[in-house]
């Protein structure tokens, strides 16, 4: 069992994870086969771009819905060789069951991702270790249930993801995570290709400097979290995609996926009020990330939006 919240290399190879990513992945190496094979691998010259969709923030049911109703077609539609989504706010607005989760990778996501709302949901703390392909924050506390990465596979191309919680207005128990995601970038080495790092945070100074901290050493670095897309995708430098907001699935037509009157009454009396899921203008956000095997770097990245 997961109990110290890393996943094996053995458990992220498993047969359900490959076959969802309709591929086979060659067998890890060893710590001095992976030595001689190098970062990337000599056999990624021969692949063909890669395609990476990474689907922000799911908000409830509008969220889940859309998702499910539009990932096989664009998948087949973009030619998407991984997809992987958001889903900390799928369950109500807030947090993840586990009858959520496997609807998701069902609908044809690879993996989910979780945030600061990760333990919303009673009982998850206990499915959580059950499902492989979800993974919460890597910078929690090591004593959390769940895998702190996901990797998948597609076309022989092996990807890792994982999140990392930042600590700017945030009020959650979490570790530094540049520290982390050194450590974790680290540690992925020769049981991946290529790294994902998503940073759910607040604070646009912190993802950009996670950006640039991390440029060259990941393919991708994608923020979640304030629900907003911003204009801002990119290619830095040393070859590392970045987009500081992915956006957020789910109803826009709402504040930050939340009924509105009840959100601009509460800015202007200060009142408690329950904030219900609203269900008018539901779109999906995604980054589009196209992947180089021959580098495991990024040739490209944009915002995606999809309408029902």
């Amino acid at each position: 069992m997961p109990g110290t919240g890393e996943a094996s290399l053995v458990n992220a190879l498993s047969p359900a994870r490959l076959l969802a990513s309709g591929a086979r992945a060659p067998a890890a190496p060893g710590p001095a086969a992976a030595k001689k094979v190098g970062w990337p691998p000599r056999w990624a010259h021969r692949c063909a771009m890669l395609k990476l969709l990474f689907i922000g923030d799911i908000v409830g049911r509008p969220g889940r819905g859309i998702v499910e109703e539009q990932v096989p077609r664009i998948r087949r539609e973009l030619g998407l060789d991984f997809v992987i989504a958001n889903g900390e706010n799928a369950a109500a607005g807030a947090g993840i069951t586990g009858l959520i989760a496997r609807s998701l990778l069902e609908s044809g996501v690879d993996a989910v991702t979780l945030g600061d709302h990760v333990w919303d949901q009673r009982g998850w703390e206990s499915e959580i270790a059950q499902i492989d392909r979800v993974c919460r924050p890597a910078n929690l506390p090591a004593a959390c249930p769940g895998w702190d990465h996901v990797v998948v596979a597609s076309r022989g191309f092996r990807v890792a993801v994982f999140t990392v919680l930042g600590r700017q207005f945030m009020n959650m128990k979490a570790e530094c995570p540049f520290a982390c995601a050194d450590r974790m970038v680290e540690r992925l080495r020769g049981q991946a290709d290529a790294i994902v790092v998503e940073i759910h945070a607040e604070a646009t100074s912190e993802k950009q400097a996670l950006g640039w901290h991390l440029d060259g050493r990941v393919t991708a670095v994608l923020g979640t979290h304030t629900h907003v897309p911003t204009a801002d995708a990119c290619v830095l430098p040393k070859g590392t995609a970045f987009m500081c907001d992915v956006g957020m699935t789910g109803p826009y037509e709402s504040v930050l996926g939340r009924e509105i009157g009840p959100v601009i009454a509460r800015f202007t009396d200060g009142m408690p009020r329950r904030f219900e899921v609203a269900s008018g203008d539901v779109r999906m956000s995604a980054a589009l990330v196209e992947i180089d095997p021959s580098m495991a770097r990024a040739a490209k990245i944009e915002l995606l939006t999809f309408r029902r």
